[in-house]
């Protein structure tokens, strides 16, 4: 396993759209447990495969204190279930230090691939909802500061510029 470097916004790369996986091989296994000890390492709950600059649509994501409830999302999609939207701050591993208020739908309906390929379905909330859709805008080239106002943004990019 290795720890794979993270790409920190403004980088264009963030932006890129991922593409499906099309079999889950043993480069796409070797991804997801490179990008889980990258997440570890990081002290993050999620992590999508855009943020280690590889475009395939690959999530990893444990939200235990422990590191013990590990959960792969490949080719990810959701359905809302509930139009209802909650407010969290969200931080993210490529803005560092930076957490902002995004509201959200809180109830969705996660249809995936786990780690072995084998499509499953999942509902979410709370946390967990959030998290999911979080991922799903990287592999998309959306960053959560796109959800906040043009001021904010720029802010947050100015600071993370001069990083």
């Amino acid at each position: 396993m290795a720890i794979l470097n993270i790409l920190q916004y403004p980088n264009p790369r963030l932006r890129t759209t991922a593409l499906p996986v099309v079999m889950v091989d043993k480069k796409v296994k070797q991804l997801l447990n490179d990008m889980f000890e990258t997440m570890i390492d990081a002290k993050g709950i999620g992590l999508a495969a855009t943020q280690v600059d590889v475009h395939q649509r690959v999530i990893v994501m444990d939200l235990s204190e422990d590191n013990s409830d590990p959960q792969v999302f490949i080719n990810p999609e959701i359905e809302v279930l509930d139009e209802a939207t909650q407010p969290y701050d969200e931080g993210c591993l490529s803005i560092p230090g930076f957490y902002e208020t995004v509201e959200r739908p809180c109830h969705v309906m996660i249809s995936a691939l786990d780690g072995e390929g084998i499509a499953f379905k999942k509902e979410a909330e709370g946390l967990l909802a959030v998290c999911i859709q979080h991922e799903i805008d990287h592999l998309e080239g959306k960053l959560f500061v796109d959800y906040l106002s043009p001021l904010k943004r720029q802010i947050i990019r100015k600071k993370m510029k001069k990083k």
